[in-house]
């Protein structure tokens, strides 16, 4: 026996089997018209060896361990606020609540000023405050998710956005109906004091927040683990992502008013870009609402085309809140 030479170069004697046990994750593939055979076939994805014989597919929330005897938990991520997508939008945000303090804190000390006087002061303050409430929004947009969290993602997406526009569409319907009125006879527009055009204003927010309220009785704020968007082809990778349950539909549909709000104070822009050089603050706004129309062109169809994720609608929203 020992002067024996095997294939291959073996020094033991060949096992007299038909199979080898398979090892540990594989199952028994039984070869057609050889019962006591097999050939030993890998768990592949998201299965586990189930018995010797057989795989099954893990639960949706979970994935096979390393040696592929059972299933566990997928672990949940979440946007952290080390991460370089909420590192950079939140330093940008502090610049923009600082420079908006700072114009704040300008109007209120020269309050009184001709120069503030006729600006507008009141629907400056109400401008600032949207703005202010923009830059905001995109610290609660990282905060880690949660039913106030989400509350407050519903009330704050487009409702920063909506003061904006409401006091810009303001403006420059005030500006139109002044300059229109002024062609026919010299008497002065109805609705163009401090206080008509604050009531205007809010009235327009007010639809907001209704539309708001609508949406939490159909549809209470709550969270959701995604494990799709994050379920890749090798489970050792797969994550669920923990968001709120707010879909990309819900998130047009809540900004869908300001748009509308942003194309009519366009439209009116656009109608006052021929008033005198005295009345120059219809053409700033005039400006500001042309490139805000450019970005929101290429925003909606960007959004749609993308798989939603924490990163992308914190992101976009802050570049739509650059975009003022």
């Amino acid at each position: 026996m020992d002067e024996m030479q095997w294939p291959r170069g073996e020094l033991e004697p060949p096992r007299s089997v038909c199979s080898l046990p398979c090892k540990t994750g594989h199952r028994k593939k039984t070869v057609k018209g050889m019962p006591c055979c097999w050939h030993c076939e890998r768990c592949d994805g998201y299965q586990y060896q189930y018995d010797e014989t057989s795989c099954k597919l893990c639960a949706y929330n979970m994935r096979p361990n390393p040696n592929r005897t059972s299933c566990q938990p997928i672990p949940i991520v979440k946007l952290e606020w080390h991460s370089p997508w909420a590192v950079i939008p939140v330093f940008l945000a502090m610049l923009g609540i600082i420079a908006t303090i700072f114009v704040m804190a300008t109007f209120i000390r020269y309050n009184d000023t001709p120069i503030v006087r006729a600006s507008g002061r009141e629907l400056s303050y109400v401008l600032l405050t949207g703005i202010f409430l923009c830059y905001i929004i995109t610290f609660v947009m990282i905060a880690t998710p949660d039913v106030a969290v989400c509350s407050f993602r519903r009330i704050f997406l487009g409702l920063g956005m909506c003061i904006s526009y409401a006091a810009l569409l303001t403006k420059t319907n005030r500006i139109y109906r002044i300059f229109e009125e002024g062609k026919k006879s010299v008497t002065a527009p109805k609705l163009i004091s401090p206080t008509s055009q604050l009531a205007i204003t809010s009235s327009l927010i007010s639809v907001q927040l209704f539309g708001v309220l609508v949406w939490f009785g159909v549809d209470p704020p709550n969270t959701i683990i995604d494990y799709d968007e994050q379920k890749t082809i090798n489970p050792d990778k797969a994550r669920g992502v923990l968001k709120c349950d707010i879909t990309d539909l819900q998130i047009i549909c809540s900004l869908g008013y300001s748009i509308l709000l942003m194309v009519t104070c366009t439209v009116y822009a656009i109608k006052t870009r021929g008033v005198p050089e005295n009345f120059n603050e219809a053409k700033p706004i005039g400006f500001t609402m042309y490139t805000t129309c450019i970005v929101w062109l290429a925003f909606i169809p960007i959004f749609f085309g993308t798989a939603q994720s924490a990163e992308k609608v914190m992101l976009a929203f802050f570049l739509l809140t650059l975009s003022l």
